[in-house]
This record gives C-alpha cells, structure tokens and sequence, in this order.
C-alpha cells in the first residue's frame, strides 16, 4: 500500500508562491498603469497618430507691373496604387493601360511596371498628372481597365511664360524653381523660400493600417498662413527682348554662353537679368537629371577673369589719390619690363602710341598705360598695391553684393596685405587678371562709379506681399567729383574710337563704357600644366546709357564667354557680334521700353574742370 501524496506543508509552499506571483504581478501592473500609465498612453497614441504638415497657398511671383504672371501654383493629381491588393494579372493589365495611357517610354514604362509588382499597400506611380488625364484615369477606372488605382490632389508650381529661347521659360535662372518637397530651389524661388511658401496647416490624426490619415479624425493644431505674392523690379518685356538678343548673340558667335544684366544705378533695382543657355523650369526634373549645371545663374555664381573693364577701377584708384587726371599725358611704350626685367606686360597689339593723355590710354585700351598708372598710385610697391586693392574691396569685389537670389558667390581677389605682390601681379591687376568676379559684382561697382559715388544693392524683387522693399545704401565709395570724371572718361572711350563709336552708339541718347578681353586659363592643358586656350577669350562690356550726358539713366554688364572669332590677329579679335555690339542691341531695347526710365533731376553730378 502507496503512501499518502498530499502534503500540508507542500500546498502551504505553493500557496505563498501564488500568492507571491499574484502580488508581483499585481504590482508589476500598477507601476506600468500608474508610474509610467501617462507614458504608455502616449507611445500608443504615437503608433496610431500620424502628424502631417499640409503645404498652404504658394506665393505667386509678378513682374515689375504686377500684371504679368511669371510663376504660379496650380492643382495636379498624382496616381497611388494598394499593389499588395492586386494580383499579378491585374498588375499587368493595370500597369498595360497606364503605360499607353501616359504614353511612357520603355525607361519610365519599366520604373512603372517595377513600382506596381514592389507589392507595396502605398506606391506613388506618377505626378503631374492633368485634369484632362485625370478624367481618363476615373474613366478606365470605372471601366475595370485598370484596379486599384487612386488619384490624389497635390500642387505643382508652374511657370507660363516662355522664354526668349526654345524649350526655355522667362527668366529661368532669376526664378529658379520649386521641387515635389515644396522646396524653392536657386534664384527668387530659394532665397525667398520663407515668404513664398508661408506657415503649413498641421493635421494630427489617427492613421489606418497602411499608414493613410483618417480624415474623421483629424484635428487642427495650426490653421497656416497663406506665402506671401512677390512683385519683382523685372520688366518682363524687356526680360524677353535680352533673352532675345543672347540667343542670337551666341548662335553668331557660337559662344560657350552669354550673360547680361540691366540695373538702375541709382536704386540697385534689376531690370532684366538672364543668360542663354537657359532651361525650361516646368521641366526641372528632367534637368536635373541629364544637366544639374544648367540651373546656377553664371551672373551671380560663375566668377571669370574679365580683363580691361578693371581699368575703369585703376581710373578710380587714380583720380581719388590724386595722382593724375584725365589729361595727364603719360608715355604708352609697348611693353613694359618690371620685377628688374625679370617679368614684363605688353599692350594687346605689342605696340606702343608714344605720349597721350590717360583718357585716351583708357579709350585706346592701353595696358601699358594702365599698368604704369597703378604702379605709380603709392610712393612704393606696397603701397600702391594697398590703394588699388582698397579701391576694389570698396567697389564690392571680394564680397557678396547681397542680391536677393540664391547662389552668389564673392569671386576670387588676392590680398596684398596677405601675399604681397610683386610688381607684375599690380601690372596685370591694373587690366583685371589675376582677379575673378561676377557680372552682378562688375554692374554693381561701374553704378558707384557713374552714380556720384554711391555702393548701391542690387535687388530683383519690389515688394514682398504688400510691403514695398527699398534701396539699400552701403556707403559713399567714390567722390561726387571723381564719379563725375568716370562718367565723362567712359564716353570718352566711345567718342574717341572709331571702332566702338560706330557699333555702340544709342542715336538720342549718351553712352559710355569699358570692353574687356580676357584670356581663358585651362588647367588640364598640357597634361595638366595648364595653359591658356588658344583663341578663346572671355569678352565683356561694361557701360551706361542716359538721356542726360552727366546723369546716366542704366548700368549694363554683359559676358561673353568663348566666343568664336572669325578675325584672330595681334591686336584685332573679331566675332559677328561684339561685346559692344550687343550692349548697343540691349540698350536700345532698354530705353524703348515703356515707363522703365525714372524721372531724374537732369546734371545733379557737379563737372569737374578736367573734363
């Protein structure tokens, strides 16, 4: 006979042991329901509540008249597909009809194709789609032709002007443009990107199992703010006259490209702006893809060697020390040998014109003379080079103009005070080599130069929503006298020589202005030596162009870069259109242009007795 198998001791032991495990248990729960309750409601609440920020009306973007539409927001659909409902014959016959109906090529037929078999609950299939699309979208949709296919609104920034280029839109490079983020990229688009896009509405609410908001649910916790429309300082007639006359400039001369600005001196405000080639900004995305360079605007971003424009700043420098005038006669001898012999510069045609006044060694584009100038600035090497280097840092050089567009870049200058130079780096300074600017900074500083003294802003936007901006001052760089004295030697250059006169002049109206010819260095050349391309120069035109002779109503500066020249002789490079040639085109357009010109008070810049 077995022994008895109960035991009190036994179910005492276990008893506790329940017991034990009741109580832990019990107040395991408690301290997750009550410690730490409120912190476990919200990580729920975070794994069932989607946040979603909703994009609020873009800012719309005019021209100077606030009645042509230069950028603008409109509603698009874009198609989504559950592909984890569909089954692999739907799928194919789903993607058979969108493919012919989006009329897609084998590349974006197969990325189609592969988006639909990823078996995905959520796939975006394509964007931008129109509302005549959309309609044949629901149509074969009713039809059963296609399954499981959504359209969802969403906004897509356009821009309905075309430019003055095929396959291009008005002022491409000034506006920049938004991408599928709502981000503004380069241009107005990006640097004004706060007041353009405005405050988002945000939406909480609870999310299904695929992640998708319900509506239902939603709650509001901040209602947005609508972007702010921007009205710009450009004419957009003349914005496609310029686009106009690059385009026709670089087919002549079949330039690498071409890039011009038309500024008012006085107010810093951008009346046209562009360079060809442009792009299309409607079609960004397929820029992006086959060439991304194509969006930086080259006059605000691209710094270049520009050449003899710098010897209006040599001028500059000059007249301010007091250390000529314009009828100082100064001995042009051809070439001048410097650094005791060891270094040398030559004039463009290797020769020399014997005794002429400084004006004319600047209409004549004497290097010579301009180099001789600059050395002679200070009483020894360092400091001349300090006068000439003070002359363009106070010109804006080295330094951001602070344009309202994304992108610029300050250029390249070397520091005497850091590297001091040598008595040819000063020489070639004198002629603008060895320094790299932008257009944007060449316009900038040739307005101080003709607008009595004044370092002026440049801005492409007039108003932001109803708040007019205004003219940034950045102080008195030049002398009222000394501005005076440029004016005059600038239309000097044209009245002198031929050559210019005859291809520049605007009939009714005072011009004057500087060319530059400028050497192109290539780094890779040589096997990667480097060394200067053969027949290639950039060439530039810096110039005004005025109802009165002492008070000029536009600054112009323009680019042309890699020209192809159809005369290559020592001292005469000629292309079908010239840098003078073409500034003569936009300024005629300029003036033309209906309600551009300002009302000016007439000779507010005191003659000086030199002129």
């Amino acid at each position: 006979m077995m022994g008895r198998t109960d035991s009190r001791t036994r179910l005492l032991v276990l008893l506790a042991v329940f017991v034990l495990g009741c109580a832990a248990l019990v107040v395991r729960s408690a301290y997750w329901q009550v410690v730490r309750g409120a912190e476990m409601t919200d990580l729920a609440l975070a794994q069932t509540t989607i946040r979603t920020e909703v994009a609020t009306r873009r800012g719309e973007i005019y021209d100077r008249t606030g009645t042509v539409l230069l950028a603008t927001t409109v509603e698009r659909d874009r198609l989504v597909a559950a592909t984890d409902k569909l089954s692999r014959e739907e799928r194919r016959a789903t993607g058979d009809a969108l493919v012919d109906l989006l009329e897609l090529d084998d590349v974006a037929a197969a990325t189609l194709r592969e988006r639909l078999a990823s078996g995905r609950p959520y796939v975006i299939l394509a964007r931008g789609i129109t509302p005549d699309l959309a309609d044949r979208v629901r149509r074969l949709g009713r039809e059963r032709s296609i399954v499981g296919i959504t359209l969802e609104a969403e906004p897509e920034r356009v821009y309905p002007q075309r430019g003055g280029a095929p396959e291009t839109t008005l002022a491409a490079h000034l506006l920049g443009f938004v991408n599928r983020e709502g981000a503004g990229q380069y241009g107005v688009e990006g640097y004004y990107q706060s007041a353009l896009a405005g405050e988002p509405r945000i939406v909480v609410a609870q999310r299904d199992a695929y992640g998708r908001p319900l509506l239902d649910t939603a709650i509001v916790e901040a209602v947005g703010v609508s972007g702010e429309d921007l009205r710009l300082t450009i004419d957009a007639g003349l914005q496609l006259a310029l686009e106009n006359d690059l385009l026709s400039a670089a087919l002549n001369d079949v330039a690498r490209s071409v890039s011009a600005v038309v500024m008012d001196p006085y107010t810093g405000e951008i009346y046209a702006m562009a360079t060809y080639p442009s792009y299309d900004a409607n079609q960004y995305a397929t820029i992006a893809a086959d060439a991304p360079g194509r969006f930086v605007d080259p006059i605000v971003a691209n710094a270049y060697e520009p050449g003899s424009v710098f010897k209006m700043m040599t001028a500059a420098a000059a007249l301010e020390a007091g250390t000529v005038t314009r009828m100082t006669r100064i001995k042009d001898v051809g070439t001048l040998k410097l650094d005791g012999g060891r270094t040398k510069i030559d004039n463009a045609d290797r020769k020399g014109k014997g005794w002429m006044t400084f004006e004319d060694g600047v209409a004549y584009s004497r290097n010579v003379i301009a180099a001789k100038v600059a050395l002679g600035l200070g009483s020894t090497l360092g400091q001349s080079s300090g006068l000439l280097h003070g002359m363009w840092r106070d010109l804006g050089f080295g330094a951001l103009t602070g344009i309202d567009v994304a992108g610029e870049s300050v250029g390249l200058v070397r520091d005497p005070d850091i590297t001091p130079w040598r008595e040819i780096d000063l020489a070639n300074a004198a002629f603008g080599q060895g320094i790299a600017v932008t257009p944007i900074q060449l316009a900038t500083s040739y307005a101080a130069m003709i607008n009595g003294g004044m370092l002026v802003t440049p801005r492409v936007v007039g108003s932001v929503g109803t708040t007019d901006t205004t003219p940034v001052e950045r102080g008195q760089v030049i002398s009222a006298d000394v501005s005076s004295t440029l004016v005059g030697m600038m239309g000097h250059v044209i009245d002198k020589v031929p050559f210019y006169r005859e291809r520049t002049l605007v009939p009714g109206y005072h011009v004057g202005g500087k060319t530059g010819t400028a050497q192109i260095w290539d780094s890779t050349a040589y096997g990667g030596r480097g060394g200067w391309k053969v027949n290639l120069f950039n060439y530039s035109f810096v110039g005004y162009v005025g109802r009165d002779p002492d008070v000029p109503d536009l600054v112009i500066a323009l680019r042309i870069e890699e020209g192809t020249l159809t005369t290559a002789q020592v001292g005469m490079l000629e292309m079908p259109v010239m840098s003078f040639e073409l500034f003569q085109r936009i300024a005629t357009n300029a003036v033309a242009t209906p309600d551009l010109l300002p009302d000016r008070e007439p000779a507010t810049m005191p003659v000086t007795d030199d002129r």
